[in-house]
C-alpha cells in the first residue's frame, strides 16, 4: 500500500494562488510542486543534500523537493561561517545544492500518493549509494546548536513530522482557513517544520514576513501567528503593531521561555493570551497549551496526543522532564553512542531540562539542567523564575539567570540585566520582595545586551565571567 503523502495539502486536487508568500513573493501550490518538482529531479538518487536555508521560495521548493524524491534535507543557515558550514557538510556527507524557482518539472500522475515515490525517469535509472544509508528514514537532517560540543545531526523522519502537525493542528484547531504568519528561520524546527510543512499539511495560507518586525507582523492579516520571545516582547513594545493583532484567533510563542511580563502585555494589548509550547530538535513539540484550553504565564500546557511525559528524580517536584513518543528522532547521524547516552534504560528520551508538572498535567519547564537548576545554600533555584521576577521591574528590559562557584553556598545567584536608572541593591531587594529571600541574586551586571542565538535564546555560555 502507498504511503500516504505528509504535504497533503499539495495533492488534494485544489490549487490557491496565494498559497506561500515568502519575503513578498507569493506562489501557488501548482508553481510550487513544480519547483520542488524540479530540485527532486536534480537530487533523485543521492544519499541526501544540503540547501542554503534563506527566507525565500527556493528553501520551500528545495525541502519539498527533497520529500518528493525521498532524499533526506539538511538545511544550512544562511549566514553560517565558514567553520560551521564545513562541518555540517562533511559530517553529514551532503553536497549543497542550488535551487531556481523559476525552473519547473511536470509531477507525474500518480506520483500523488506519496512523495517518497520517484518522480521522474531519472530517479528510476540512479544506482543506489554503496552500502547502507546512514539517514535510515529520515525526511530532514536538523544540526543541533553545538552548545555542548561540535553540532550533531538530527534524523527527523516523515513519520514524526506527520504525528507532530497533526497533534499541533488537534491541539491549536489549525485549519485550511487559517493564515499562518510567521518570520522564522527556515533551519530550525519552529520555522520549518512547524511554520512551512505546518501549512502544507493543514492547508492553511502561509506568509512569511521575511524579518519578524511588529510591523510586517501587523500588516499581514494571519489568523494564527508563530514567534520567538524576542519578537513577541518587540511587538509589545510597539502598540499600533500589537493591537493590529487582536483580530487574530491564535498567538504561538516557543522556542525559549515566554517572560512573564511579555505575555500579560500581550493579553493587555492584542486581548489573547498567547499559547506556548515545549519541545526539541530531538523531540520535536511534545508538549502545549490549547487553543480552546486555559493559558497562563510560565506554562507551557500539557503533553500532545501520544506523547508521555514524566520527572525523573523529583525533589519538591522538580525533575528533568523525560518523554517517550511517535514524534521522537531517530537518532543523531553517524553517533550511536550518542543516540544511546541520550535515552535511559527503560526507553525514556533526556531533554536535559528542568521541568515540573502540576496537578492538572500543566508543565513547567526551569530551564536547562546544565545552566538554569541552581543549587545554592541547600536550595534547588530555577534561573527562570527569578529571570521573571526580574523582568517585572519596569526598568529592565533583558535579563539572564546562571549560578556560580561559591564556597559557602556551593552557588549563588548571579543576574545579567539590561536597564536603565535602577541599582544592583534595588533590584536584588525587588526579587527578595517578589521571591521567597534565597531566590534574590546576590551578584547583578548591567550589560549593553544579551548575547542570543538566532532564534532569539539567550546564550548564557556566552555571558562574561562574574
Amino acid at each position: 500500500m502507498a504511503e500516504a503523502p505528509l504535504l497533503t495539502a499539495l495533492h488534494a486536487g485544489a490549487d490557491r494562488a496565494d498559497a506561500v508568500t515568502v519575503d513578498g513573493r507569493t506562489c501557488s501550490y501548482e508553481e510550487l510542486l513544480g519547483a520542488a518538482g524540479a530540485v527532486a529531479r536534480r537530487v533523485a538518487g543521492a544519499p541526501a543534500f544540503a540547501v542554503r536555508a534563506t527566507a525565500s521560495l527556493e528553501t520551500v521548493a528545495a525541502v519539498v523537493g527533497g520529500l518528493l524524491a525521498g532524499v533526506p534535507v539538511v538545511p544550512l543557515a544562511p549566514d553560517a561561517g565558514a567553520a560551521e558550514s564545513e562541518h555540517i557538510l562533511r559530517d553529514s556527507g551532503a553536497q549543497l545544492v542550488p535551487v531556481d524557482f523559476a525552473e519547473r518539472a511536470d509531477f507525474p500522475a500518480g506520483a500523488h500518493s506519496a512523495e517518497a515515490a520517484p518522480i521522474a525517469a531519472a530517479a528510476h535509472s540512479a544506482e543506489p549509494a554503496a552500502g547502507a544509508t546512514p539517514y535510515g528514514d529520515a525526511a530532514l537532517v536538523l544540526y543541533t546548536s553545538g552548545t555542548t560540543g561540535p553540532p550533531k545531526g538530527v534524523l527527523i523522519s516523515r513519520a514524526a513530522i506527520a504525528a507532530d502537525l497533526d497533534a499541533l493542528a488537534q491541539a491549536w484547531q489549525w485549519t485550511a482557513d487559517d493564515t499562518l504568519v510567521h518570520g522564522l528561520p527556515l533551519f530550525h524546527v519552529h520555522g520549518l517544520v512547524l511554520g512551512v510543512l505546518g501549512a502544507l499539511r493543514t492547508g492553511s495560507r502561509l506568509v512569511h514576513t521575511g524579518r519578524p518586525t511588529p510591523q510586517a507582523y501587523a500588516a499581514a492579516g494571519g489568523s494564527l501567528y508563530f514567534g520567538v520571545p524576542t519578537v513577541w516582547h518587540r511587538v509589545a513594545r510597539d502598540e499600533a503593531a500589537a493591537r493590529a493583532l487582536a483580530g487574530a484567533r491564535l498567538l504561538v510563542s516557543g522556542s525559549a521561555p515566554l517572560p512573564a511580563p511579555v505575555f500579560r502585555d500581550l493579553r493587555a494589548l492584542t486581548g489573547h493570551r498567547p499559547v506556548e509550547r515545549y519541545g526539541m530538535t530531538e523531540t520535536l513539540i511534545t508538549v502545549s497549551a490549547r487553543a480552546a484550553g486555559e493559558r497562563r504565564p510560565g506554562a507551557v500546557g500539557s503533553a500532545l496526543p501520544g506523547i508521555a511525559t514524566r520527572i525523573a528524580d523529583p525533589v519538591d517536584g522538580v525533575g528533568e522532564l523525560q518523554v517517550q513518543g511517535p514524534t521522537l528522532f531517530d537518532g543523531y547521524l553517524g553517533r550511536p553512542e550518542a543516540t544511546a547516552a541520550s535515552y535511559t534504560a527503560d526507553g525514556w528520551f533526556r531533554t536535559g531540562d528542568i521541568a515540573s508538572v502540576d496537578p492538572d498535567g500543566t508543565h513547567r519547564i526551569v530551564g536547562r539542567a546544565s545552566t538554569d537548576l541552581i543549587k545554592s545554600g541547600g536550595y534547588r533555584i530555577g534561573a527562570g523564575e527569578v529571570e521573571n521576577a526580574l523582568l517585572g521591574h519596569p526598568a529592565v528590559r533583558e535579563a539572564a539567570v546562571v549560578g556560580a562557584p561559591h564556597p559557602d553556598l556551593g552557588q549563588e545567584i548571579v543576574a545579567y540585566v539590561v536597564a536603565d536608572g535602577v541599582s544592583a541593591a534595588e533590584l536584588t531587594d525587588f526579587v527578595a520582595a517578589q521571591l521567597s529571600v534565597h531566590k534574590r541574586p546576590r551578584t547583578v551586571r548591567f550589560l549593553a545586551e544579551l548575547p542570543r542565538n538566532a532564534m532569539g535564546k539567550p546564550q548564557k555560555r556566552l555571558l562574561p565571567p562574574v
